[in-house]
């Protein structure tokens, strides 16, 4: 029988955390990723069994129309190598009383959180959604989580508990998300860590059962909404108005502070590892003759990192994340302001991995991704829909209103209708949406 599903949210609360502690964490920690590690490695040799098996290679060769069958023997190649979420997690146990070190540090069920999470990131390569998997380095493994609120890392009388050591919170009894947050049932706990200011800092995500907080000017009206989503803005058009919304606007970009700590980071790198890099020569620049520094070698070479080098590159991380921080701040106002005209989403169904390719510092600036996954998540949890269509068979932008197709360059950024209306190109496109079945 199927587990049912139930809404749920997560709502993230600082944690008092001193030396001592910090110092258990981080031990509890690296005995999780070097679990995760093991998990991961078993689950793609186990995976790669199964690929290659004959039982596997033959259902590809049947017709999807035949689905049960297909079906069959896909699990049957599956149960043969004991690749399943069940299997990895006999072996994460296995492995941990092996390693009495990591039995000591990790708890059962954070055992088998850690094995599904291995399992799960298998499967993207198997489905191919991914195209490899990553073993974790200490700085990238950054979460644990337990499996239910009852044992193990879990959260007990406002205090994280996980075996001996008990966190606190840090809880502003004003803030009424949190208040919400404490009174809603929990159904599991995720302990991570953020790099601050050059600081690690430790964090409690409470993931509760229900609904979150909503605040009164964050309403959900019920209604059609048509959008057009672009690289640095997005058109919308509800029942009673229509705008352009601007994504992340007014975030600062930190561009050249950012490439200044670049230059620095090169010439450090440089003047510390100097036989990684093929030497300087001279070239032709017009009338002048210039020097220009040689390429870094080709090969696996070994890299020194200077103290300096390290301090300037967690500048540029703070910078970064400070980056991201305000523009998914600016671009949650975006998708509140578009759902209070409506919660059914009617859009064209754009590619942004695909735009990466032509507009890449456009996008790691303005974020359309993140606003059209943020849209999809809150209309299906708003009781609405994300209905998305096909770009090639509606072309809303060269679509006239007696029904022709007359195509545009995208520089042309106004819509002059045959019947004589005039319009900006993407609310037009917008409010075309409005009416696709």
């Amino acid at each position: 029988m199927a587990k049912s599903k139930t809404p749920s949210f997560v709502t993230t609360i600082p944690l008092i955390v001193n030396s001592k502690q910090e110092s258990e964490l981080l031990s509890r920690f690296q005995a999780s990723r070097q679990l995760y590690n093991a998990c991961l490695n078993e689950a793609m040799i186990r995976m790669e069994l199964v690929k290659k098996s004959e039982i596997y290679q033959a259902a590809k060769k049947i017709p999807r129309e035949q689905n049960k069958q297909r079906s069959t023997m896909f699990s049957e190649a599956r149960k043969r190598y004991r690749y399943s979420d069940y299997d990895l997690q006999a072996y994460a146990t296995n492995v941990s009383n092996k390693s009495r070190w990591i039995a000591e540090k990790v708890d059962s069920n954070t055992q088998q959180t850690i094995a599904t999470r291995a399992f799960r990131a298998s499967e993207k390569v198997l489905f191919r959604l991914a195209k490899k998997v990553r073993f974790k380095t200490p700085t990238r493994f950054k979460s644990v989580e337990g499996k239910t609120n009852k044992q193990g890392l879990r959260w007990k009388n406002n205090q994280l508990i996980w075996g001996k050591i008990a966190l606190e919170p840090i809880i502003d009894k004003s803030n009424k998300v949190i208040e919400h947050s404490l009174s809603s049932p929990i159904k599991y706990v995720r302990l991570l860590w953020k790099e601050i200011n050059g600081k690690r800092r430790w964090f409690v995500q409470l993931i509760n059962k229900g609904v979150p907080y909503q605040k009164p000017q964050n309403y959900v009206s019920d209604g059609v909404v048509g959008l057009d989503l672009n690289i640095s803005n997005i058109a919308f058009v509800g029942d009673n108005q229509a705008g352009l919304l601007p994504f992340a606007d007014k975030v600062p970009s930190f561009q050249n502070e950012i490439k200044r700590l670049q230059r620095k980071m090169q010439r450090s790198q440089k003047a510390n590892n100097p036989d990684n890099y093929e030497p300087d020569f001279l070239a032709k620049k017009g009338r002048k003759t210039v020097t220009k520094q040689g390429k870094v070698k080709k090969g696996s070479c070994k890299w020194n990192k200077s103290n300096t080098y390290k301090k300037v590159a967690q500048k540029k991380r703070e910078l970064e994340r400070c980056k991201t921080a305000y523009a998914q701040s600016q671009n949650r106002k975006v998708v509140n302001e578009i759902f209070r005209h409506g919660n059914i989403i009617k859009t064209e169904k754009v590619s942004v991995k695909g735009w990466q390719k032509r507009y890449g510092k456009a996008i790691s600036a303005k974020s359309p991704g993140f606003v059209q996954s943020e849209l999809k998540r809150k209309a299906e949890n708003a009781g609405g829909q994300f209905i998305a269509f096909s770009t090639q068979k509606t072309a809303l932008s060269h679509t006239h209103l007696d029904g022709s197709r007359i195509k545009k360059s995208l520089s042309q950024r106004v819509h002059k209708d045959v019947t004589g209306l005039v319009m900006n190109r993407d609310i037009w496109s917008a409010y075309l949406a409005r009416y696709i079945n």
